[in-house]
This record gives structure tokens, sequence and C-alpha cells, in this order.
């Protein structure tokens, strides 16, 4: 790296470093109790909810797959991410038992 690579780097960091303490200042004369709704909102879990549209779309697969139509008692939203449920899929799918008939 030559020196006004060096140079230029440095100047950047330091930018970013004066960025980072005014946001900082501006994050502690933010008073906690009278923030913006855009923030608290974001900060708020979003409550999802079924709609209509969403339950006629299940039933309409559920009818497809069964080849009848089919009561729908309960639709629940899962908060599990898809990745820590194909985690469990595969380590529930390498578990699986062979029976051998006849072996006793």
């Amino acid at each position: 790296m030559s020196r006004s690579d060096i140079r230029t780097l440095e100047t950047e960091l330091q930018e970013l470093r004066q960025r980072v303490e005014k946001l900082e200042a501006l994050l502690k004369a933010t008073p906690a109790h009278g923030q913006d709704a855009s923030v608290t909102s974001a900060a708020a879990p979003v409550k999802e909810e079924v709609t209509p549209e969403i339950v006629l779309a299940i039933s309409a697969a559920v009818a497809a797959f069964l080849g009848k139509r089919a009561k729908i008692r309960q639709i629940r939203l899962s908060s599990q991410t898809a990745w820590a449920m194909q985690g469990r899929a595969t380590v529930q799918a390498s578990h699986g038992i062979s029976f051998v008939r006849g072996s006793h």
C-alpha cells in the first residue's frame, strides 16, 4: 500500500469516528419515553394475522391435496425460521430406525 492510500484510509476512518460520535450524542439526547412513533413501531414486534384470503388459499391447497373439501379447524403462524425448521427435519431424518423382519 502506498502512503497516499494509507492517508486516505486514515482520513476516512477519522470521518467515520466523527459520524459515530455525532450519532451517539444524538442518541443520548433523545429521551427514551419521547421517542418517535416510527422508532417505537420499528422496535415493536409486528402482530401478523391470518386474513380470509390466506384461509381460502390454504383451504384450496388442502382440497387439491386430499381430493375433497376439508374443514380447517386451526391455523397458527409459526415464529420459527425456515432454517431452524429445515435443520430440525434433517436431524430427525438422520435418526431413522430400520426394521428388519424376522430378526427377533
